[in-house]
């Protein structure tokens, strides 16, 4: 990871407007399309939600349904021929109008990414304090090395990885899953963002693991209001950390509202079904099922 030679980009102002009246997140009518030979497909249809501030957001479904394209969408970070329709403000700020440059002072500085698989997002050939410390310096003008590094330890102490000051030198290798994972999300807190985009971050991890990663998701919402959005396959998953909850299958809202009355009260039959695939430990043990609803009849 090299350093970083220019000087970030300025942040957009927010539109005028008073902030405690407006969502941090407002998203409305996002649709992601890809153009293939028979024609442009929608992954994401008209898809329009808020996030409050301090608020966490769920949004659930299978592969393919258009969960991470629309955490994709958000950042900017959408793969090369898709196309992007729709608004989406972040605190005041139209998003979708930005030129590169702008959002590279959105990304990581006021929304961070923490992504699947640590691993591949962490570089092997550079200690992972050096890597939060220039993910560091890439957004904060003046900074040295040294105030650098010592920012990269307490991001570290903050994701409660022991030892941070020694294990601050050490290569990804050298942690679990998990660990590495509590690396990308001390890199996210290190920036101090007012937005957290979570992509899957357990799923790669054992069920002990996986609990310790959204507490410490949990905390960290907590502890510094950020809002979170956080995407998964897994309802039992949302159900540790989120407010509300989206549900998607193909690119379409099937279903949204607040975390209890999806659980409580569901309308929608993928969502039903969704919570029947749930594992309880008084179920008894039998064939799974494939998840049909009327529409796919």
């Amino acid at each position: 990871m090299s350093t970083p030679e220019t000087t970030a980009p300025e942040p957009i102002a927010p539109d005028a407007g008073t902030a405690a009246d407006r969502p941090l997140l407002r998203v409305r009518d996002l649709t992601v399309s890809f153009t293939t030979a028979t024609g442009d497909v929608d992954v994401v249809k008209r898809l329009g939600f808020d996030l409050p501030r301090g608020g966490a957001l769920g949004i659930v479904g299978e592969s393919g349904s258009g969960k991470s394209m629309t955490s994709l969408a958000i950042m900017d970070l959408l793969p090369k021929g898709a196309k992007r329709t729709g608004s989406i403000e972040l605190d005041g700020t139209e998003l979708t109008g930005l030129r590169e440059r702008q959002m590279q002072a959105v990304r990581g500085d006021r929304i961070a990414m923490v992504f699947q698989d640590p691993l591949s997002s962490l570089n092997p050939y550079y200690t992972v304090g050096t890597q939060i410390a220039e993910a560091y310096r890439a957004h904060r003008t003046g900074v040295t090395r040294r105030q650098a590094r010592r920012i990269a330890i307490e991001a570290m102490e903050r994701v409660h990885i022991q030892d941070a000051a020694r294990r601050v030198d050490h290569y990804p290798h050298q942690f679990s899953g998990g660990m590495r994972q509590r690396v990308m999300i001390a890199m996210t807190l290190s920036m101090e963002p007012d937005l957290i985009i979570a992509d899957e971050p357990t799923t790669a991890l054992d069920v002990t693991v996986q609990a310790q990663i959204l507490d410490l998701l949990a905390e960290i919402r907590r502890d510094t209001g950020a809002g979170l959005i956080l995407i998964t396959h897994d309802l039992a998953v949302v159900s540790e950390v989120a407010d509300q909850i989206i549900v998607m299958r193909g690119g379409d809202l099937v279903e949204q509202g607040t975390a209890e009355r999806i659980f409580c009260d569901p309308q929608a039959d993928y969502t039903r079904m969704l919570l029947d695939a749930v594992p309880r430990i008084d179920d008894e043990i039998g064939q799974l099922r494939t998840i049909t609803t009327e529409e796919d009849r």
